[in-house]
């Protein structure tokens, strides 16, 4: 996966050139992530010009989008698969969604964060990602969109780009044929761009007095994040192929149009 150094889209990567099974790779230019396109401006930044964008798939809440609408470049479609909202109406608001709110006070912080919680609570979010209705038609969503040449070159993204987006770019490139070691190193890759993107926020909770392990728990991704879903795909389908032909609903066809597109 390569990062993309746009000026005006944090953590930008193209899934190309992930190496695959048998010395295949991921075509480069047809598939990409980030966080979100807030501040998008083709116009001063020829970077995301020069990717010709389509479709732009957002992943984010009803709330998250309000507060920071997309800018989506003139000519792409803008599609909605909102991963979280069962999870939002059942009221159980995760910390994806919330991470301004969480380190806007350390007390808060410690007291629902604090002595692993934060990572138990990912690790339920992440399980959330597989198993969920609302995720399962986000997911099926990108997996369709990614396998039609109509859709052209195609960005997917949620607020960081990390998690959500994470877990699609896993199940993508899993589905193309790159191994466990690739997945785990392509998931954890994205740490330094969103490190330096959430850097005044972790400076200035840890100044106030909080806890940076849970600072860093909420910014980064780590492997037991990963594993967490990849253990649900595991418990409720057996195998990968499985939780996209029967979880998510996924043709077997659509994915043989996936791999045609994507590996060379």
């Amino acid at each position: 996966m390569t990062a993309t150094p746009a000026t005006t889209v944090a953590n930008l990567r193209d899934l190309g050139g992930t190496p695959l099974f048998g010395g295949r790779t991921v075509r480069p230019g047809l598939v990409l992530r980030s966080a979100q396109l807030d501040r998008l401006d083709p116009d001063a930044d020829p970077v995301v010009a020069a990717l010709g964008l389509r479709t732009v798939i957002d992943l984010r809440t009803g709330a998250e989008r309000a507060a920071h609408p997309d800018r989506v470049p003139a000519g792409a479609r803008l599609l909605v698969g909102d991963v979280l909202a069962d999870r939002m109406n059942s009221g159980r608001v995760p910390a994806a969604a919330q991470l301004t709110d969480l380190l806007s006070d350390p007390v808060v912080a410690e007291e629902y964060l604090g002595d692993g919680k934060a990572q138990a609570l990912f690790g339920d979010v992440y399980r959330s990602f597989v198993s969920s209705a609302s995720a399962q038609a986000a997911y099926r969503m990108l997996l369709t969109e990614a396998a039609d040449p109509d859709a052209g070159p195609l960005l997917f993204h949620c607020t960081a780009g990390k998690d959500r987006t994470g877990w699609g770019a896993t199940v993508v490139l899993s589905l193309l044929g790159a191994d466990d070691e690739t997945l785990m190193a392509e998931y954890l890759s994205v740490n330094p761009a969103v490190k330096q993107a959430f850097a005044p926020m972790i400076e200035g909770f840890t100044a106030a007095g909080g806890d940076p392990d849970i600072a860093l728990a909420l910014i980064g991704v780590f492997p037991g994040y990963l594993r967490a879903a990849l253990d649900e795909v595991e418990t409720r389908y057996g195998s990968m192929e499985k939780y996209v032909r029967e979880g998510l609903g996924v043709s077997d066809g659509t994915v043989e149009a996936l791999r045609a597109r994507l590996v060379v």
